[in-house]
């Protein structure tokens, strides 16, 4: 079975001055009014899971109002193993703990990885590029702890790039210098991520068919570089981003930006051909990022040897009874899943019978 959580214990966490919740191996349902600490109890379990917030917030928002310090701890069991993992907000600071040795937030998903799906993710397919790459590379971070590095390594080139172009008189050496730095780091992260996507997109494709009756759906990455950079190694595909770089060198000077790179791509979803941003229905393009997320459950698996973490937060409400019922069914499949409602009766009376359900009152 692998590592579940069994319990999560907050003190001091957002809202909450102490709460201890203990978890179903299965499905646990946290119900309860709006704006009563269910999401800030998601945020804390995917926190010490995948080592990040989906909120992305600053360390002293973790605390609770007045107090000067926050701890979540989730205790993880399961084949013979017991895991603490520990997130401690001291001095604006945040620190993580595993058994009770410091440890890296890269470090955190080696024990158990987590999927968050939430209402923010049903736009997944009609917002901006920026949001599926992200996605994307979420996923990565927790899939392999050399993603992050190449990442941030990246970004970090990137933005040194950009700080460059917007001198009034830049010193062209220099940018020669920071040109072979963001191509070689851009095309370590673009390897890495075209891995990652290869994996995923038959599974998002094959997830897709089966919520849907079989209509067929194509995922591509959409690489800035060229169409055909697919195949290209790590050497061929530096140089054909120092190729690029060089030759928009005049625009990202105007534009006071780097124009090319892995940081413009996105990802593109076809229905029966048709770009699904443009021609999906609002049902259907909830279907694809369905699709995504329970296919990144399924490579969890894969890449973990155990089923990951599923954190749903509010999305019941906004799923149609057909997906609804192609959630539950997925999550039946032996996957612990957090499910966070204000309504009962999105859930049939059999799968409450079998989960635990905790509530939050007002």
């Amino acid at each position: 079975m692998g590592l579940v959580v069994d319990t999560l214990e907050l003190r001091d966490w957002r809202n909450f001055e102490q709460r201890d919740i203990a978890f179903s191996p299965g499905m646990t349902v946290l119900v309860g009014p709006n704006a009563v600490g269910k999401t800030n109890t998601v945020e804390a379990l995917q926190m010490l899971t995948a080592g990040m917030s989906f909120r992305h917030p600053r360390p002293v928002q973790l605390v609770r109002e007045g107090c000067e310090s926050a701890k979540a701890t989730v205790n993880l069991t399961g084949d013979g193993r017991v895991i603490d993992v520990s997130c401690i907000v001291e001095s604006s600071r945040r620190k993580f703990r595993r058994n009770g040795k410091p440890c890296q937030s890269s470090d955190v998903p080696e024990s158990l990885m987590s999927i968050l799906f939430n209402p923010d993710d049903l736009a997944f397919v009609k917002r901006g590029a920026s949001q599926r790459r992200e996605e994307l590379d979420a996923f990565g971070r927790q899939a392999n702890r050399g993603f992050a590095k190449v990442l941030a390594a990246y970004q970090r080139a990137v933005e040194q790039r950009n700080r460059l172009l917007k001198d009034p008189d830049p010193n062209l050496a220099l940018l020669d210098a920071w040109d072979a730095s963001v191509a070689l780091g851009g095309a370590t992260l673009l390897l890495a991520r075209l891995r990652l996507f290869e994996r995923l997109r038959p599974k998002v494709s094959e997830v897709y068919a089966q919520i849907c009756g079989g209509e067929r759906l194509t995922c591509d990455y959409e690489c800035s570089l060229g169409d055909d950079v697919i195949d290209m190694g790590r050497d061929s595909l530096t140089a054909r981003f120092l190729e690029r770089l060089a030759q928009g060198r005049e625009d990202d000077l105007r534009r006071q930006q780097t124009l090319v790179g892995p940081h413009r791509d996105d990802l593109a979803f076809a229905l029966d051909g048709r770009d699904a941003r443009v021609f999906g229905s609002q049902g259907q393009q909830r279907s694809i990022v369905l699709a995504w997320k329970m296919a990144e459950v399924e490579l969890s698996a894969e890449i973990l040897g155990e089923q990951p973490l599923l954190l749903l937060d509010d999305v019941m409400s906004e799923l149609d009874e057909q997906r609804r019922a192609a959630v539950v069914s997925f999550v039946q499949q032996g996957i612990q899943t957090v499910v966070t409602t204000t309504n009962l009766g999105y859930f049939p009376p059999d799968l409450l019978a079998a989960s635990k359900v905790v509530s939050f009152g007002g």
